[in-house]
């Protein structure tokens, strides 16, 4: 089966840009030109992968974002931020609400395509790796995609699943920030380390008295506790 993707945008041309590079590339491809729109075909259609841009009519990507983020329907399916805004600010505020990739306009659609292709592959290999992790009052269940504290599920982004994931397989040992972007995110190199530390703020968050089993090594970066 093809992986589906759904492209957001209200730029009609953009939308055929995008269309024609991903079917290419061997995916097919649904599209919506509003975040009312997005909700539904992401519920509809349960895309592998959403290319959500930032600037839409009545609601925006933002909104749109936290909204998938909030339904456990869609709460997992990753998203690639497409926007013409390239300020920190709106990098952070995209990150924050769960985006976990962010792309700005012009942008290569070979870039774009690679880009897809890296994230789909994290997921698919998180898919193979049959491991339980419990900590304390944390459980990890990977092949399973589901993490609970005190017996209550928690909604993770695919992205924060896969930070939670390989701290906690490498619990005990310090990943630097550059080591947790080349195998988390698959950069080959450190472009914003604040990245990490923007998704570990939030994860910490969610995780609530959990959090406190991921250690800040000071002027290093993280560890997973050996120990609850």
């Amino acid at each position: 089966m093809r992986p589906k993707i759904l492209v957001v945008d209200d730029e009609a041309d953009v939308v055929e840009l995008v269309r024609f590079n991903l079917q290419q590339a061997g995916f097919d491809v649904v599209t919506a030109a509003d975040g009312a729109a997005a909700l539904a075909q992401a519920r509809a259609q349960a895309p592998s992968l959403i290319l959500l841009d930032l600037m839409l009519p009545e609601l925006d990507g933002l909104e749109v974002c936290k909204i998938l983020r909030r339904d456990p329907a869609t709460a997992a399916i990753p998203v690639i931020m497409v926007t013409a805004k390239a300020a920190e600010l709106d990098r952070v505020l995209g990150l924050e609400l769960g985006a976990d990739d962010y792309v700005t306009k012009p942008f290569s659609p070979r870039e774009l395509v690679l880009r897809i292709k890296n994230v789909l592959r994290r997921r698919e290999r998180e898919a193979t790796k049959l491991e339980r992790v419990q900590l304390g009052e944390l459980v990890l269940d990977v092949p399973r995609h589901c993490v609970t504290v005190r017996g209550e599920s928690v909604t993770l982004t695919a992205t924060e699943f896969r930070l939670l994931t390989v701290l906690a397989q490498r619990r005990g040992r310090v990943q630097s920030r550059e080591v947790l972007l080349r195998d988390v995110w698959e950069y080959d190199s450190a472009i914003d380390t604040r990245t990490v530390d923007t998704h570990m703020r939030r994860l910490r968050e969610k995780l609530g008295p959990a959090g406190r089993l991921l250690d800040t090594v000071r002027g290093v970066g993280y560890r997973f506790a050996e120990t609850a």
